[in-house]
């Protein structure tokens, strides 16, 4: 689709990013209210224990204390527990256990860092110092942190509502036709698959601003959040903090999300009951500790998988076994995570006839876990795609020969596993990421290295995600609380100026820019007249928000319904002013033109037209203004090919990315710019998990790391200068072809990272991350058996 230089295809700088590169961003931490006072939290030092006691006299007695709330007092005011809003049955039938969780917990703490109290004082400083002086007894239960340890007899039960720690036991596909496939195989490849435990990591931490206008009995919320409307929905309706008419959420300017930003937490019900209880307005902030002990984890997998070749090498069948730890409680898409949107999506971009996967979760004495960039999508590619290349090392085949021999290529493809690809094109993207690394080349490169005393390597990862989750009447079906679709209302003012609210939320995606496009692009206007309007409730009616690599596809596509809508108004009155056929009228370059005449008005005229309402057609209302609501017809399955080229160091275990190719598929792409920004960030997030982060835990429930002297983030001089190429094959469910490019980055460099390595090292033992001292190990621990072939 061609584009204006400021349209669809145009690489348009970043409208948004001169507020923030200046530091005139606007974040919940900014907003401040008159009275305005502060809230800290008291938390658990104990994984597992029950609450005995809690004396805060002497808290209350410290300066500038307005209150020491409890959970005692919260129950009593009847604040409903969280929950989780995705309902999954195991396989006989069962539906899910869903352990009690409430925003402050007054008998039975499940993690560290779980909140037992709110301070609330006229300073940070003065809560603070008055959180640290209540009180409270602890009974230490013994705690378990492993989701195989908490699944065996005698561990630590968190829940009485789920014997044995088993939240569900759910399973996918047909066992009887992978059995069968399994019988027939001439090879099977084995393997034994974590998927490390992440922390989101957002450069702006939480936070809430919380107000209760008495008068009104009215409640404003500001608020770091990916879907303020949802956030609405579930405090009004579920969580009884107040009539939905009756609260207001905001989400400013919102530094990051990574997912960990979808749900609601104890500290935004918190501060929203204590503003009440209070009567000041009450602010929270979370410390960058607080976010590692509060903030939803991601992954955290253990699998066991099999994969069943025929004589020919072609794949018979897949079978999994997915054990994953959910942590203390069950956050509110956590379900989903392992089930609906991991196994559904292990047949990957190959034609395998029979899957079979069992998925168990399980609680355990840690920080809950959610979604987190890709969410069951690079889970799932992972697991394939390490399987892929140990499947074809075993049997001697070239990994990328094996990939293209088992691509599916008719479209669209119905997998095992629910989903049914629409369209694709796997070996452009294969061969586009070969060629840009020279991969017949790499024969002469390692041996370069291993002259220099390097080991060189290089892993492919092919990978295929579903994003645009919908439509409303499937996700209900397999379980969502929730409908999947988005809305937009397109409002054109009388000069001609435009304003798009979208019920999307950008929190760094940066929908001011590529929405304003697509609108540039419909009506030949120029950007700086076009205003994108998000993330408040009290302006858009109501919307999803952003996670899933959904605005695209979702949230533009409703765009363009209202821009429709606006359009056929336009035409109508042009028509009628210019003494036209409607059917003879086109958008041009901003201009109403009557085919074949030199006839024409500009776009502002037909505006303040239908405004001044002098001269419409017979019957026609006032205004040019029309809304709409977009539910797909199908998920979006953007796909592509990682190539990843390594070198490590025998000595000191050190790895070095050498090379990084990129090849997306992304369907249409409206600001390629943009899109290299958003591949980039999900490059390194999955480089990170492949190298350096990792969530730890002692056997006593402790996070060991904590901070960032612990957890180790990726710095610019641990990746590489990515190279990134697109291909295109046009998504035909919706009006736009778009797929989505949010995760992909996240999702297929992991298993690209880690197949680079373990073909460098010339062993299969390694697990993410894989740092110096893992590598290292693994080397030495490969030696004595390399030296016995």
């Amino acid at each position: 689709m061609a584009g204006s230089v400021e349209g669809i295809g145009a690489r348009v700088q970043r409208r948004e990013d001169k507020r923030f590169i200046t530091g005139k961003g606007r974040y919940t931490d900014d907003m401040t209210v008159a009275g305005m006072a502060h809230a800290v939290f008291v938390r658990s030092p104990h994984a597992h224990a029950k609450v005995v006691s809690i004396d805060a006299d002497a808290a209350r007695a410290m300066p500038g204390v307005i209150a020491v709330l409890s959970g005692q007092e919260l129950v009593a005011d009847g604040v409903g527990n969280l929950i989780c809003g995705w309902m999954i049955h195991s396989k006989d039938g069962s539906p899910m256990k869903m352990g009690a969780w409430r925003a402050l917990e007054s008998e039975h703490v499940r993690h560290v860092g779980q909140a037992v109290a709110v301070v609330v004082a006229e300073t940070r400083a003065q809560a603070r110092d008055a959180a640290d002086a209540v009180e409270v007894e602890y009974e230490p239960l013994p705690a378990v942190v492993d989701a195989l340890d908490a699944l065996k007899d005698g561990a630590p039960q968190l829940h009485e509502e789920a014997p044995g720690n088993l939240i569900y036991d759910w399973e996918i596909g047909d066992a009887a036709a992978t059995e069968a496939a399994f019988a027939s195989a001439a090879h099977v490849t084995r393997m034994e698959i974590r998927n490390n435990r992440l922390v989101p990591n957002p450069m702006e931490p939480r936070a809430a601003l919380a107000q209760y206008d008495e008068a009104d009995e009215h409640y404003t919320l500001w608020t770091t959040s990916q879907n303020p409307h949802v956030a609405r929905l579930v405090l009004s309706a579920f969580y009884n903090i107040a009539p939905e008419h009756k609260l207001r959420v905001i989400a400013p300017d919102v530094g990051g999300g990574f997912g960990s930003k979808i749900y609601i937490y104890p500290e935004e019900m918190v501060c929203l009951w204590a503003s009440k209880k209070t009567g000041v307005p009450v602010k929270w902030t979370c410390e960058r500790t607080e976010a590692f002990l509060t903030d939803a984890h991601g992954r955290d997998h253990y699998s066991e998988a099999e994969m069943a070749l025929d004589a020919q090498n072609r794949i018979l069948g897949l079978r999994v076994k997915t054990v994953a730890n959910l942590g203390a409680y069950m956050s509110l898409f956590s379900s989903s995570v392992p089930t609906y949107l991991y196994a559904t999506l292990l047949s990957g971009q190959y034609a395998i006839p029979a899957i079979h996967c069992n998925v168990k979760t399980v609680y355990t004495n840690t920080v809950p876990v959610d979604a987190y960039r890709g969410a069951g999508r690079p889970e799932a590619t992972y697991l394939l795609e390490r399987m892929m290349e140990t499947a074809a090392r075993e049997v001697g085949m070239d990994p990328a020969e094996f990939r293209r021999a088992n691509f599916i290529r008719s479209f669209p493809h119905q997998t095992p596993v629910i989903m049914c690809y629409d369209a694709g094109d796997y070996d452009a993207s294969l061969e586009a990421a070969l060629s840009a690394i020279d991969y017949a080349g790499f024969a002469a490169r390692k041996a370069e290295a291993a002259r220099r005393g390097k080991l060189r390597g290089i892993g492919l990862s092919c990978y295929i995600e579903a994003c645009g989750i919908a439509p409303s009447q499937a996700v209900g079906s397999l379980g969502a609380g929730v409908g999947l679709w988005e809305s937009a209302e397109v409002r054109v003012n009388p000069v001609g100026t435009i304003e798009v609210l979208t019920g999307s939320h950008s929190h760094g995606q940066g929908h001011e820019t590529t929405f304003a496009q697509l609108v540039a692009e419909r009506f030949g206007v120029g950007l700086d007249t076009v205003a994108i309007v998000h993330g408040d409730t009290d302006k858009v009616q109501f919307g999803m928000g952003t996670y899933g690599s959904r605005s695209g596809a979702v949230g533009m596509s409703a765009i363009v319904k209202a821009l429709d809508k606006v359009e056929a108004k336009a035409k109508r009155i042009a028509a009628h002013l210019l003494e036209a056929s409607e059917g003879d009228i086109a958008l041009e370059g901003g201009t109403f033109k009557v085919a074949g005449t030199d006839k024409e008005l500009p776009f502002f005229q037909v505006a303040l037209a239908a405004y001044t309402a002098h001269n419409l057609p017979a019957g026609m209302e006032p205004g040019l203004k029309e809304g709409a609501f977009y539910d797909p017809t199908n998920f979006t399955f953007p796909a592509g090919t990682y190539v990843c080229e390594v070198e490590v160091d025998p000595e000191t275990g050190r790895t070095e990315i050498v090379d990084f190719v990129a090849a997306d598929d992304f369907g249409t792409i409206i600001n390629p710019m943009i899109v290299e920004g958003q591949v980039h960030g999900g490059l390194t997030q999955g480089i990170g998990q492949a190298l350096l982060e990792n969530a730890s835990y002692d056997a006593d429930g402790q996070l060991l790391s904590a901070s960032y002297m612990d957890y180790t983030m990726p710095r610019a001089d641990d990746v590489p200068s990515y190279r990134l190429m697109t291909t295109v094959t046009a998504c035909p469910g919706n009006p736009l072809g778009m797929k989505g490019c949010g995760e992909a980055g996240a999702i297929g460099s992991p298993p690209a990272v880690m197949n680079a390595i373990t073909d460098a090292i010339g062993t299969n033992a390694l697990e993410m991350p894989a740092t110096p001292q893992a590598v290292w190990a693994a080397l030495k621990a490969a030696r004595p058996a390399q030296a016995a072939e």
